[in-house]
Order: structure tokens, then sequence, then C-alpha cells
């Protein structure tokens, strides 16, 4: 019994000993790792990585001023050892195979190995591509391409280089706009053309000086030519991936044989100064930063991690100072190649990774059922991870499991998702109901036309018109009438304000509340594809204070504008103006609330139209109201509408150098009261 014990105490304490280091591992981790959620949003997520090992050297080489590397697929690592004037080959466990190029290069910058173990190198300082046997023996070069086509002007600068399965070689050359050069091996390398050449960046502003300046001051100008890009590599699939430097959304490219960039991602996630691209085994492509980030996206080029980072001096694994060089295993493992250490970075996935990559992989096999075994794991432990309720709708989607895939896409904010699956739901429900729909609106034709007849011989709507005549002269139900009568007619209704006591305080007022709660409920309860606030937060009490002090200083503003020139209308009169002129919202939102609801992304633009229209005839009531009001001319109230905005911008800039100011003085109070408390306290 006591041996059993004794045991059993082992076995536990070895069970906390490997929890404890395996919570270690991860606690260690130099490095954040970092997701994007639905609302673009960088948010912390699990470790996706862990600093796995660090190769200093292969055997007794060391490194210097390293600049490329390249896995090959039996496992072999390749570096560009431009230091050394060679590339180094050895294993992941450190041991150096062999050298190749000794004596040959002379500033090897990119190097790339084919299936059968050629190895090419772009040699920047030779202005040469040399080829390297399996043994290392030296089996071909190329230099500049003599085809007029590649330009007489242009230099051969060759720094990275891939090769896709038909031996054509295409080579990023510094310096070269052109984009990438395309060389066939035949006829001692045949100049195919340029590849994927990057647009130079236009605005506005540079257009038009273009437009109004002479030739010689066009000559000054900075040219806009655009940029060469800066690393590739290329896939199982023989696609090729660039990353270009200062190219925004076209930092990363998925380019097809015609050299068109198949990523069109515009979430600003990408590197600010990437260097090296590596394709992964998933349909995923991973992204190295100069500064040591690793960048993990799709194949659609929307970011899945970011981790890493650069090293403060601590010499922690996993922070890189100057990173060169990224390639990726057939174990998902990531190798970053740092310059400056002149040493490799080895990066391991985590479990949750792992099953990510699992659920990458069966989904673009076009097997979703089983891509949702790894989607649920994942999701167990991270429910808030995005990506993966997103892939998990997109699932559902492909089983035709609409409704499920309509609320996965809304978890992970996925829009296009879940608007494709209303579609579906609602195309359902229209085929199942569409004659009922048919039949109901048929049916209300003819009751309201039967109604009318019996009304026209019997006069059964009698009273109902004699109840809305009296309720028409109670004077509370005429004000709210002659309120939406502004809409119709502003210069008129404008003009019982101005001259025959319409103004008022309690009809402006009841106007105004109804605008905020169509505002609020429409802001806060509209359909999920018009929806701008974030799931779960509610600012109202904030929305309310900012329409009120609004109204409230265009009112105030606008009086005091309109009396320094000589307006006849008062604070009263503006005021109901201005609130009246919000009809056209109180009339149309409800309308534009319900279509947000049953539209999808094709038809959204409905909506959209709406809202300018209603925007656009308040804007127009508000005008003329301002100007009857008032007794301005045209130009009087352009001029008096200017002022306003300007008075208001004024107003607003003051309180809030008097909120800035009020504020320190009351952190300067609470100070002075914290440092009582504490030597109070001693």
């Amino acid at each position: 019994m006591q041996k059993l014990k004794r045991l059993a105490a082992a076995l536990l304490t070895a069970v906390l000993i490997c929890i404890t280091l395996s919570v270690s591992a991860y606690a260690d981790t130099p490095y954040v790792t970092y997701t994007i959620n639905g609302y673009g949003q960088i948010r912390q997520t699990q470790t996706a990585y862990l600093a796995h090992a660090t190769i200093t050297k292969f055997g007794e080489a060391s490194l210097a001023s390293p600049s490329d590397i390249c896995l090959a697929d039996d496992g072999l690592i390749y570096i560009a050892d431009s230091g050394n004037k060679r590339i180094v080959v050895g294993n992941a466990e450190g041991e150096l195979v062999r050298t190749v190029g000794e004596g040959t290069l002379k500033n090897p910058r990119g190097v790339f190995v084919t299936a059968d173990g050629s190895i090419y190198v772009a040699d920047r300082d030779a202005g040469k591509i040399f080829i390297f046997g399996s043994d290392g023996q030296l089996t071909g070069e190329y230099g500049k391409p003599a085809s007029p086509l590649y330009g007489d002007e242009v230099s051969f600068l060759p720094i990275k280089i891939v090769v896709n399965n038909a031996g054509i070689m295409f080579a990023v050359c510094e310096s070269n706009t052109n984009g990438i050069v395309e060389i066939s091996p035949t006829d001692g390398g045949t100049f195919l053309g340029y590849f994927g050449t990057n647009y130079a960046a236009t605005n506005l502003t540079t257009i038009i000086y273009r437009m109004i300046l002479t030739d010689e001051q066009r000559a000054k100008m900075v040219s806009n030519i655009p940029a060469t890009p800066t690393n590739l590599t290329i896939d199982e699939k023989g696609l090729i991936y660039t990353v270009t430097r200062g190219n925004r959304n076209d930092t990363l490219k998925r380019l097809n044989i015609a050299g068109t960039n198949m990523i069109h991602n515009t979430d600003g996630t990408y590197a600010d100064t990437p260097t090296s691209v590596a394709a992964g085994n998933h349909d995923n492509v991973y992204v190295a930063d100069q500064q040591g980030y690793i960048f993990e996206y799709n194949n659609e080029g929307e970011m899945i991690f970011v981790f890493g980072g650069p090293d403060d001096g601590t010499q922690r694994v996993g922070l890189s100072t100057m990173v060169s060089g990224i390639a990726v295993d057939s174990n998902d493992r990531i190798y970053v190649l740092d310059s400056d250490k002149a040493q490799v970075q080895v990066y391991q996935p985590t479990e949750f990774t792992n099953l990510l990559h699992s659920a990458l992989y069966l989904y673009s096999k076009g097997r979703y059922t089983e891509a949702k075994e790894p989607l649920t794991s994942i999701l167990k432990m991270n429910s808030m991870f995005d990506y993966a309720n997103k892939a998990m709708g997109r699932c559902y989607f492909r089983e035709e499991n609409y409704g499920e895939a309509m609320r996965y896409a809304r978890l992970a904010k996925d829009y296009s998702g879940y608007s494709d699956a209303y579609w579906e739901i609602r195309n359902v429900w229209l085929k199942n109901n569409i004659i009922t729909v048919i039949l109901v609106i048929a049916a209300i034709f003819v009751v309201i036309k039967i109604i009318k007849v019996l009304d026209k011989k019997k006069q059964i709507l009698g009273r109902p018109r004699a109840f809305a005549g009296k309720l028409r002269e109670n004077r509370f139900a005429d004000n709210f009438c002659y309120a939406f009568r502004f809409m119709k007619k502003p210069a008129d209704t404008a003009y019982g304000i101005a001259a025959e006591g319409r103004e008022g305080w309690l009809m402006p007022s009841l106007m105004l509340l109804i605008f905020m709660i169509e505002f609020i409920i429409s802001k806060y309860t509209c359909g999920f594809l018009m929806k701008t606030v974030m799931d779960g937060r509610y600012e109202i009490l904030s929305d309310i204070g900012a329409i009120i002090a609004v109204v409230a200083a265009v009112t105030a503003c606008t009086y005091l504008v309109c009396t320094i020139n000589e307006g006849e209308g008062t604070v009263k009169k503006i005021y109901t103006a201005i609130c009246y002129s919000l009809t056209p919202y109180i009339i149309f939102m409800p309308l534009n609330y319900v279509l947000s609801h049953v539209l999808t992304n094709n038809e959204i633009f409905l909506t959209t139209m709406l809202s300018v229209l209603t925007y656009g005839w308040i804007a127009v009531i508000a005008f003329v109201g301002l100007k009857e009001v008032n007794n301005f001319t045209v130009g009087q109230t352009v001029k008096v509408i200017l002022l306003t905005l300007f008075a208001a911008l004024i107003l607003a800039l003051l309180i809030f150098i008097i909120y800035v100011l009020w504020a320190q003085v009351f952190g300067f109070i609470g100070a002075l009261v914290g440092e009582g408390v504490y030597r109070l306290g001693y």
C-alpha cells in the first residue's frame, strides 16, 4: 500500500513538473502573438509559434552578412553567405554538409534549390546567375540578357531568384523598376520579358501639377517610378509571391502566369519593411519584416498571425535584429535568417497553429465537413478567434447549412459570408412563400378598393374623418402636422415660423426627441450589414449628449451670426427651423431601418442611396428655412452658413482648450491630495 502511495505521489509530481515546464515554455516566449478580428483591430491571441532553436553556425563555418535562405526538399538548409562569398549548406542540427561557389561567387545575394538539387545563385557584383549541380560543381551561368527589350542602359544586378518546374528563372534585379526579369534557359538564356511589374503611385495633386506645369518644371519634379520588388518566392502550384516596400495595399502579391495580382486585401496589416516571403504548406504565406516581425497570411492575403519582434539587446531567442530571409519546412517550422547576428532563428508551431493549418488544408481540398473538427477544437481554445469563426461559417455554407453559416459569419464579422448565407435563406423563403405574399398583397388591394366603394356609397369612414377633423383643431396636433409640412413646403412653413407665431419650444423639442430615438435605434439595432458599431458596445448617453450639444451650438452660433448680419430670426425661430428640418430623417429612416434587415450586399446600395437623398433633403430645407426665417437673400444665407461653421469650429476649439486646462487643474489638485494623504499616513 505504501508503495502504491509513493508511486501515485511520484506520478503526480511528474505531471505537475510537466505542466510547469509547459507553462514556462509559453510564458518565456519573448514576444506576443497577435491576430486581426472582424473589426480590423489587432488583438492578442494564443502563442502561434515558439522559439525552437537558434543556429549560430554550421559546424565550424560561421556566417558573415548572410542575405538569403532556402530549404531543399531533403531538408538541407542553403544560405547565401554574402560576406564569405559562398553558399553554405547545412542541416537543421547545425551540421555543415558542404560549401558551394568559393572562388567563383563575388556577392551572392539570393539562392534557390530545385527539386533535382540544382543550386541557382543570384550574384549581384558578378552581374550573373550561377547554376551549380547537386555536387556543388558549376554547370552554367547567365549574364545580362542581350535582348533589346531588356534595355541597353539597364544594368543586370540580380539579388533574388526563383525557378519554376520548367526551368524558367525569375530574378529580382536591384534598381530595375520594370519588374521581375524572366529568363528561359534555352539558347543560352532567352529573355522572356518583365513579369509582375509594380504600378507607380499616383495621386490627384501630382496629376494636377503635371497638367499645369511646363516641361522644364516637370523635369525638375521627383520622378514617379514604380518600386522594385524586394523579394519573391514560388509555391508548389507555380504561383509567384512578391513583397515590395512602400507599396501599401500591394505590399504582398500573388501573381498568376499572366503576372496579375490575385490578392486584393485592404485591411492595412502588411509589414512596413518586408524583406522576405515564403510560401507555406497550407495555401498560406509568410512575410518577414526587417525588424523581426513574422506575418502569416491566408491565400487571400488576410492576416492570420503576427509574432516575433526586434531584439532590444537582451539577445533572447526568438528576437531578431536585421532579418534578410525566411523559409518554411515540411513540418511548418519557420527558419528566419538574421544578417546582423549572422544566425538562423527556428520557430515551431504550437498545437493551436497545427489545428488551424489542418483546417486550412482540409478546406482548400474541399473537405469541409472534416475541416470543422479542427476548427471546433480551435474555438474551444479561443472562441473569439474570428478567423476560425469565419472559416467555420464558410464550411457550413459549403454544406448548405445556411443558418449556422450566418451565425458564425456574424460572430466573425464576415459581412460577405453573412450576406451570401442570408441571400440563400431569403431565396428559400421566397420560393416557399411567394404565392402567399402575392395573395396577401392582392387581398389588401381588394379590401382597400371595397372600402373606398362602400365609403362613397354609405360613408362608412365618416366618423373617422370627423375624428381626424377634430384632432386637427387641437393646437398640439396641428403643430405636429405643421412640422411635417416643413419638408414639403419649407418656404411657406418657414414664413409661418417667422411671421405667424408658429415657432415654439415644445414641438421642435419633440421632433428632436423622435430624431434621437430613431438615430439610436438605427445605430445599435440596424441590420448586420449596415452596422457600424461593435456588438455589445453602447454609448447611448454620449450619443444623446453629442446631438443636443451640436443642435445647441448650431442654434447659438447661427443666431449670433444672423444678428450681426441683421437677420430677423430669434433663438426660438432658428431652433424651430433647425428641428423641423429633421423631418425627412424621421419619415424615411424607419424605411431604411427595415431595408437594412432584408437586403444583402448586392442591394445594400438602396439604403445608401436613400440615406444620401434624406440628408440632402435635410440640407436643402434647412437652407431654405434659415433664409426665410431671417429674410435673407441666397447670397446672404450662404455667407451666414459659412460664418456659422467657422464660429462653431472656434467654439469647439475653445471648449477643448477649457477642457484640457480644467483636466490639468483637477489632475494637479488630485496629485496634491494624494501627496497629502501619503504624508499624513506617515
